[in-house]
């Protein structure tokens, strides 16, 4: 790590997951404040003037030989068209990292020209420093090469090696998709909550409490889902009722269900490019 501590990054796409990690990164100090972010929307470009952590780029030729690291945040049908870019302005000692969802390594191996590739899937409560990235790197990135992604990773949350690309596309079914499935169950909740006669805010206030309250439960015991559901249901009680109304409808099922739609289309999404 140390070798590195004056590492340079330069993030391609200033969009909201872009800007989370390009955020997040500058606090690490692998890399003192040297963080290039390139945009081709010209507004975009005068907000990162403004932000002092912030090298603003305007022209890819200015920035990627620079890189020591090439975060590429940007569309998958993108992907094509910015190495297309990026392939006579790089060299082999540099390491593209990819949040594209459905890029695969060897895809981005063939596009880029370059060896040394992490493909990383993040989710939405990066934005807010709680987030899970899950990646796995080529063989050409070195051990202390994957610690330093691995530590620039978590500085949106934490981050998680994964094994093989598969576990790539199967960490989208849970941990990329997941957070739409806990609003989705919120908002059938709320809806709920509504019904039964709460205002707007009350059954917001009901659902977002009862969620919170029940992760730092989880988070704080070693105790099973299952444990801390026989913990709340009694039995004739009103818990237990609800329960088997979820498991006369299996719903469990149709959860599963749900992550595996999310990861099989992320496979469909790779075998696409």
């Amino acid at each position: 790590m140390n070798q590195n501590i004056h590492m340079k990054v330069l993030v391609i796409g200033a969009g909201n997951m872009g800007l989370t990690y390009a955020e997040g990164m500058s606090t690490s100090k692998l890399l003192n404040n040297n963080i290039m972010v390139l945009d081709n929307s010209e507004d975009k470009l005068k907000e990162l003037d403004e932000i002092p952590y912030f090298d603003a780029c305007r022209d890819l030729k200015d920035c990627a030989p620079q890189a020591d690291i090439i975060f590429i945040a940007v569309k998958p049908f993108h992907a094509e068209s910015v190495f297309e870019n990026l392939k006579p302005l790089t060299n082999k000692n540099q390491i593209i990292v990819s949040v594209m969802a459905g890029v695969t390594i060897a895809a981005m191996k063939k596009m880029s020209g370059l060896d040394k590739i992490v493909r990383a899937m993040p989710n939405l409560p990066a934005q807010i420093g709680k987030g899970l990235t899950s990646f796995v790197a080529s063989s050409d990135v070195s051990e202390q090469e994957t610690n330093d992604i691995e530590s620039l990773l978590s500085t949106t949350g934490k981050s998680l090696k994964v094994a093989s690309e598969n576990d790539i596309d199967a960490s989208t079914g849970i941990s990329g998709s997941g957070p739409a499935y806990v609003f989705f169950f919120m908002e059938s909740m709320m809806k709920a909550a509504l019904e039964m006669g709460f205002s707007n805010e009350d059954s917001r206030t009901l659902v977002t409490q009862t969620f919170a309250g029940a992760v730092e439960l989880f988070n704080q015991s070693d105790l099973t889902p299952k444990e801390w559901m026989d913990r709340v249901a009694s039995k004739g009680g009103t818990t237990r009722a609800a329960l088997n109304s979820m498991e006369a409808n299996k719903v469990d099922v149709l959860i599963r269900d749900a992550a595996y739609a999310a990861f099989n289309r992320a496979i469909e999404l790779g075998q696409e490019h």
